[in-house]
């Protein structure tokens, strides 16, 4: 446990400490499509990065499959900023482990699907939040009996629930994840809720303040998250391997794989905030809209937008034209530019005027945040 536990403590210090970091909300809003597109890249099922932007605007494929996978990443989406309302603070993190709130976050997850996407690859139905009535193999783990998974969910409830604040609350979030999945509760969605559960409980214990998730971790090592996932499914390995049935040797290995996806997260999320750095990224990418693509954008907006980000607040159009230091026809084309290549956000077309994130802007302002994202975006 010691060194779990120092790397734990390590992990909440840095952590807490990014958390409390002020950042626009576009920023949180793309992380949302970041997380979806990465667990359900875990599961191979994956859209890319502008398919999501699409679907979120209500523009689905034609191909049905493709429009199928698209509607779960906005399922996933919804639902993660659901319920992080729904389970806040110490409180939202005691309740993420009752029985009952495993069953919600599987019914939020697939609820928002339609009936017709609600099929195993088997064609088996999937219930929303319903747990299963049949026996299941993943691999070679033999799931425990469908009549016993309400006991073994109460009893991982109970244990892991009841761990105290701190870091060992992290270890225990972290084989929570696995342990449900030894138990496999759902006929199909298990990954997607785990991971969504271990989100989640990080999120309401302070620790991610919506910047980074290990989501992004996870599926960037997924050979090893699945192995070390099935190699703590195994039976102890003799006498010196814990009291339990199963190996308690490849269950610290796995919180030590958690620890360090969350640590390597954090980091990065940390050096890409550093503000000092915002005004010459947010310039480049200023300099590359007005010479380079030849968008409308000017360079003159470099101080408004770097005061929105700081700020993370609105302005009015007047005010925002205003710091352009041009003339009113051309600040109005110009703050038009911004609105249309999305570095402005709005939410009427004369409103109020925030700092823009979209993805052909990452490059620029989030290098390496989510690469395939610049590749979808490359040449727009």
């Amino acid at each position: 446990m010691e060194p779990l536990l120092a790397k734990a403590h390590d992990l909440s210090r840095h952590a807490t400490l990014l958390s409390g970091t002020h950042v626009p909300p576009e920023l949180r809003t793309l992380l949302r499509s970041m997380n979806s597109y990465y667990t359900n890249r875990i599961e191979g099922q994956h859209t890319r990065p502008h398919e999501i932007e699409e679907a979120l605007r209500s523009d689905f494929s034609k191909n049905a499959d493709l429009a199928a996978r698209q509607r779960l990443a906005v399922a996933h989406i919804e639902a993660e900023a659901h319920l992080e309302q729904q389970y806040r603070g110490e409180a939202g993190a005691h309740a993420l482990y009752a029985p009952a709130a495993v069953q919600d976050l599987h019914r939020e997850l697939f609820g928002r699907l339609p009936e017709g996407d609600l099929f195993t690859s088997e064609k088996e139905p999937i219930v929303p939040g319903t747990l299963r009535q049949r026996e299941v193999q993943v691999g070679q783990h033999v799931a425990p009996i469908h009549a016993s998974v309400p006991a073994f969910l109460a009893r991982w409830a109970g244990f892991y629930g009841g761990v105290r604040r701190g870091e060992a609350a992290l270890l225990a979030l972290a084989a929570a994840h696995q342990r449900l999945g030894w138990i496999h509760p759902f006929v199909d969605g298990n990954g997607r809720v785990m991971r969504l559960h271990t989100h989640l409980l990080l999120t309401a214990l302070g620790y991610t303040g919506g910047l980074w998730s290990p989501l992004r971790g996870f599926a960037r090592s997924t050979e090893r998250y699945y192995a070390l996932l099935a190699d703590a499914d195994v039976p102890r390995r003799g006498a010196l391997d814990g009291r339990g049935n199963l190996s308690e040797q490849a269950l610290v290995d796995w919180i030590d794989y958690v620890l360090d996806m969350c640590l390597d997260q954090v980091s990065f999320m940390a050096g890409l905030l550093q503000f000092g750095t915002m005004k010459d990224r947010i310039e480049g990418c200023l300099v590359y809209e007005a010479t380079v693509l030849k968008s409308g954008v000017r360079q003159e907006a470099l101080r408004a937008i770097h005061y929105l980000f700081l700020s993370g607040e609105e302005m009015t159009r007047g005010e925002f034209k205003s710091m352009l230091g041009i003339g009113e026809r051309s600040a109005t084309a110009a703050l038009g530019a911004l609105a249309k290549r999305g570095l402005l956000k709005s939410d009427s077309p004369q409103g109020k005027v925030r700092f823009g994130l979209p993805q052909h802007a990452l490059r620029f302002l989030f290098p390496r945040l989510w690469p395939e994202a610049e590749a979808d975006a490359s040449g727009t």
